[in-house]
């Protein structure tokens, strides 16, 4: 392959790329993909564009591509246990947000009610948050945790469905260690006529590892990116059931597959990237491997390992430990031991000049600004799939403390 001309940005991929080898990389939200998917990311497909779904395009010359659509299409079916005949998935929206957006735009009447976990809990922006276009155009029903427990309040949380009565309820989060009960959320969404979407961008890779319950028995629509714990490029997947529809004011039924799609394209975006739709599938097939099997259950073991020797260091730890890839640190609150709080800010600076990448990240009961929150997230995808085991996040966790400590 002929090098690249343009020194500027080669010298500055080459810095990242040396820059990425150099940290150990705790985002939760990120990780390190293959070099499959960067070689489909990189390909001639970049040239096509290819405005509709296969089969019905408004453009030619989209024999080959529409293959690669309904192939995407079907690893995702495959790797998550779906039936075609009862799911459909949208492979084009270009990541999580506008796949969320395009749901809610789909499903939920301007100005209707989506009922999500607060941000300070652990939910995300595009869950129906103030400052996101998806609490501008809707309104926000927010949900959190038990005070004592830092675990979701399902109790509160059914009292508030049936008073509220919500259009559709977001199961899923960005900063909740927990497993979700989606059974519970089920019940919940029936007993006040809401629409139940899971977004389990988070966790999908989880979920496709069978280290983590699937949302798909009870869900009437999931959403997920591609780029965290699936390991994959930036990009994001709608699942909707089939037999699900509404009816308009014309007494016609549609189905929410149909809505769905139609707000992806045309509604929100043009033609697909369909380089990241490759690149999409072959993390699928990764996904498949009896190897990320083990990856996925790693994952958790290494989360565990992290938040436990944490505690015994003497940190709080939201919730008091995780079931998934994510841990909250309360960073504000002094360790056991001795030793002053700091804010989520000056401890991911902190870290960082250590050359261990986190994000400050608010936690449940905050007090301070989300600009300086009390906490940090920990995730453990990317560095497992660097390899680390359990004894290695142990380390991670002393040096943490070390950093923090430190006056």
């Amino acid at each position: 392959m002929q090098a690249m001309k343009d020194t500027q940005i080669k010298k500055l991929i080459e810095a990242e790329k040396k820059r990425q080898k150099s940290v150990i990389n705790l985002i939760a939200s990120e990780n390190v993909v293959s070099k499959d998917v960067l070689e489909a990311l990189g390909t001639e497909l970049t040239n096509k564009y290819a405005e509709g779904y296969p089969g019905k395009r408004y453009y030619g010359g989209n024999e080959v591509v529409d293959k690669l659509e309904s192939l995407t299409q079907d690893r995702a079916r495959k790797l998550f246990g779906l039936n075609a005949s009862r799911w459909h998935v949208n492979v084009q929206a270009l990541s999580g947000s506008p796949a969320n957006l395009a749901v809610y735009l789909a499903l939920v009447p301007l100005g209707g009610k989506i009922m999500g976990m607060s941000l300070d809990n652990g939910g995300h922006l595009t869950h129906g948050y103030k400052v996101s276009m998806t609490g501008k155009a809707w309104k926000q029903i927010p949900f959190g945790v038990d005070p004592k427990t830092e675990t979701i309040d399902y109790v509160d949380l059914k009292a508030k469905a049936i008073a509220e009565k919500p259009d559709i309820i977001v199961g899923g989060f960005t900063a909740y260690p927990r497993i979700v009960d989606f059974k519970k959320l089920r019940a919940i969404a029936d007993a006040c006529g809401a629409i139940l979407m899971v977004d389990m961008s988070h966790f999908a890779g989880l979920v496709a590892g069978k280290a983590y319950p699937s949302p798909f028995e009870y869900a009437d629509v999931v959403t997920t990116t591609v780029h965290k714990t699936l390991r994959g490029p930036r990009s994001a997947l709608i699942f909707s059931r089939l037999d699900k529809t509404i009816t308009n004011q014309k007494g016609v039924a549609h189905s929410f597959s149909e809505l769905i799609d139609k707000a992806v394209f045309p509604g929100l975006q043009g033609g697909p990237h369909l380089n990241q739709v490759a690149a999409v599938a072959v993390a699928l097939k990764e996904a498949a491997s009896p190897a990320f099997k083990k990856y996925a259950v790693q994952i958790i073991k290494n989360a565990a390992a992290l938040a436990d020797e944490l505690k015994k260091l003497g940190w709080r730890i939201i919730s008091g430990g995780t079931d998934s890839h994510l841990i909250l640190m309360d960073t504000w609150s002094p360790p056991v031991g001795g030793g002053a709080g700091l804010g989520g800010k000056e401890a991911s600076d902190r870290l960082e000049k250590a050359g261990i990448i986190v994000n400050k990240n608010t936690i449940p009961g905050e007090t301070r600004s989300p600009v300086d929150p009390s906490g940090i997230r920990l995730g453990t995808a990317a560095e497992t799939t660097r390899g680390k085991k359990e004894k290695d996040f142990r380390k991670i966790a002393q040096k943490i403390d070390k950093v923090l400590r430190k006056r």
